[in-house]
C-alpha cells in the first residue's frame, strides 16, 4: 500500500506544475510554493511551445564554444554573454568547455532521447484532461535553412537523428515549401522531424495549474520565496518561507528554475546555473500564417503558430538574473523572421510588447533530476535550459515516481544533482 507524503514544490513554473500534477494523480499532498503573483509571465508561459525529440543535443556540445566567441561582438547575435567579472560565470565557462566533447554529447544524446519520447506520449495524455485542451498540434518541426553550409550542416544532425530512430527528411526549398504552402520563405532547404509538435504556453499553463488544484494541490503564491530549510535528524522537515511561516514537508523539490542555485544554496548543496534570458514577440495578425513550428537555424528563431497568432522566439543571453528587455536581441529576432519570410515587414513588429524569460542553464547543458546524497528527501528538478516545457511531464512523472518510491524508469547518472558537488 502507498503512504501518502507531504510534498513541497518550490517552483511554480512548468517543471513545478508537472510535479504537482503527477505527485497529487498517486495520492500525496501536495503544496506549490512559488515566489510571484499571479498573473505571472515567466519563462514557462512566454517560450515558443516546442515538443521537440529531435532537440538530443544538449546545449554543451562541440563548436559552441568556437561560435560563442564569434558571436559575443555582435549584440544582435542568437548568443551573447553580458561580460562581468564574476566567479560564478567564468566556473560555468570553463565547465561548459569541458562538457563540450563529442563523448560527452554521444552518452547524453540516448538520454534526452528516451526522455523527450516519453514526455511527447505524456502530453498526448494531458490533452485529454478534464479542463480542456491546450493547443497541441501535431504537424512537426522545419529546421530551416537559408545557407548550403546550414543545411549541410542539419543534415549531419538528421543523420545522427536516424541512428537514435527519430525519423527525419531533409528537403530542398521546393519540399520545404510544399509543406508549408502558405507561407512564403527564403531558404535553401529545410530537414522536418514530423514527430515534433507544440502547444500554447499560457492555455497549458492554465489547465495544469486548473487540473492540479481539482486534484487537491494547494498553491502558495507571491511568497517571494523560501528562507531555507528546517531539519531534524538529518532530514528537510519544514521550509521556511520569507514571511518567518513555515510549510512542514515529508518531501522537498527544488524547482525554481533560473533561481534553484540561490536556492539550493540554502540547503548546503551546489547546483552551478546560469541564467539565459530568451525573448519573443507575438503577432497577433500576421500578414501568412505558417502550419507548422520551425526554427530558423543560422538564427536561432523559433516560430510558432498559436491560434491565430505566430510568436518569434530565440536568443540565448547570459547575463545574470537579470529580466531587463535589450532591443538589440529584439532587432535581431526582428531581422532574422522578415529575411526568412520574406512577407512579413519589420513594421509589422513594432508595437508589440516584447517578452522575456530566464532559462535555467546547467554548465553542461543536462537537467539536474534526482535525489541529492546530502539530504534524503530532497529531489532537484531543474537547469532544462531551452528543453524545459518539453521534458516538463516526464520530469513531473519521474519526480513522483521517485518520492513514491518507484523506479523512475530512466537512467538519470548523467542527471544527477550531485555531480559538480
Amino acid at each position: 500500500m502507498k503512504t501518502s507524503k507531504r510534498v513541497v514544490i518550490v517552483g511554480g513554473g512548468v517543471i513545478g506544475l508537472c510535479t504537482a500534477y503527477f505527485c497529487a494523480r498517486a495520492g500525496h499532498a501536495v503544496t506549490v510554493v512559488e515566489r510571484s503573483a499571479p498573473p505571472r509571465g515567466g519563462c514557462s508561459f512566454g517560450n515558443a511551445g516546442l515538443i521537440v525529440p529531435s532537440h538530443f543535443v544538449p546545449l554543451a556540445a562541440p563548436g559552441m564554444v568556437a561560435l560563442g566567441l564569434r558571436w559575443l561582438w555582435n549584440p544582435e547575435s542568437p548568443f551573447f554573454v553580458q561580460p562581468r567579472l564574476n566567479l560564478g560565470l567564468l566556473s560555468w565557462g570553463y565547465r561548459f568547455w569541458r562538457a563540450s566533447t563529442p563523448e560527452r554529447v554521444r552518452c547524453a544524446t540516448p538520454v534526452l532521447r528516451d526522455l523527450h519520447l516519453e514526455s511527447r506520449a505524456l502530453y498526448e495524455e494531458l490533452q485529454s484532461l478534464p479542463v480542456g485542451e491546450f493547443g497541441l498540434t501535431r504537424r512537426g518541426l522545419l529546421m530551416l535553412c537559408q545557407t548550403p553550409h546550414g543545411l549541410e550542416e542539419e543534415g549531419a544532425a538528421a543523420a545522427q537523428a536516424e541512428a537514435l530512430g527519430i525519423p527525419v527528411q531533409v528537403l530542398d526549398a521546393r519540399g520545404a515549401a510544399n509543406l508549408d504552402p502558405e507561407v512564403t520563405m527564403q531558404v535553401t532547404g529545410a530537414v522536418y522531424y514530423p514527430g515534433d509538435c507544440h502547444l500554447e504556453p499560457g492555455r497549458f499553463m492554465a489547465a495544469l495549474e486548473a487540473e492540479a488544484g481539482r486534484l487537491g494541490v494547494q498553491f502558495l503564491w507571491g511568497t517571494g520565496g523560501i528562507s531555507g530549510p528546517r531539519t531534524a535528524n538529518g532530514r528537510v522537515v519544514a521550509l521556511r518561507l520569507a514571511d518567518g511561516s513555515e510549510v512542514e514537508a515529508d518531501e522537498c523539490v527544488i524547482a525554481g528554475g533560473s533561481w534553484s542555485e540561490a536556492l539550493a544554496r540554502g540547503f548546503d548543496l551546489r547546483i552551478p546555473m546560469q541564467a539565459g534570458k530568451g525573448y519573443s514577440l507575438t503577432l497577433p495578425h500576421p500578414r501568412q500564417m505558417p502550419s507548422r513550428s520551425s526554427i530558423l537555424t543560422e538564427a536561432r528563431v523559433a516560430v510558432t503558430p498559436m491560434g491565430g497568432a505566430v510568436r518569434f522566439g530565440g536568443t540565448m543571453e547570459i547575463g545574470g538574473l537579470d529580466e531587463r528587455i535589450n532591443r538589440a536581441r529584439i532587432r535581431g529576432i526582428v531581422r532574422a523572421a522578415t529575411t526568412y519570410f520574406p512577407e512579413f515587414l519589420p513594421g509589422d513588429f513594432e508595437d508589440l510588447t516584447p517578452w522575456c524569460g530566464l532559462r535555467p542553464c546547467s554548465p553542461d547543458g543536462l537537467p539536474y533530476l534526482g535525489r541529492t546524497a546530502r539530504w534524503p528527501n530532497v529531489v532537484i528538478a531543474t537547469g532544462h535550459a531551452m528543453i524545459g516545457m518539453s521534458l516538463a511531464p516526464v520530469t513531473g512523472r519521474i519526480v513522483s515516481s521517485l518520492i513514491t518510491g518507484a523506479p523512475p524508469g530512466h537512467d538519470l547518472s548523467l542527471l544527477n544533482p550531485d555531480r559538480y558537488a
